[in-house]
């Protein structure tokens, strides 16, 4: 478990995140991290959980219709 402290950063309030924890989500400077609530508290992570959302329906739609994109890509 890490503790974070907030820091003022120009207007706004920011939080410093470890060399470790950056190391462990895979994550940099300038990189985009989402915050979503969660049945446990708050939720960090890199990925998208929107996205995620949309490629989930996404690839439901190309198993339905396998055979007509095979058609398209001809």
């Amino acid at each position: 478990m890490h503790a974070l402290k907030l820091t003022q950063i120009g207007n706004s309030v920011g939080v410093i995140l470890p060399k470790e924890v950056l190391a462990r989500l895979r994550v940099e400077k300038g990189d985009t991290l989402h915050l979503t609530d969660s049945a446990d508290g708050i939720r960090l992570t890199p990925h998208d959980p929107t996205f995620e959302t949309q490629m989930s329906a996404a690839r439901d739609i190309m198993r339905k219709r396998r055979d007509v994109l095979h058609e398209l890509a001809k």
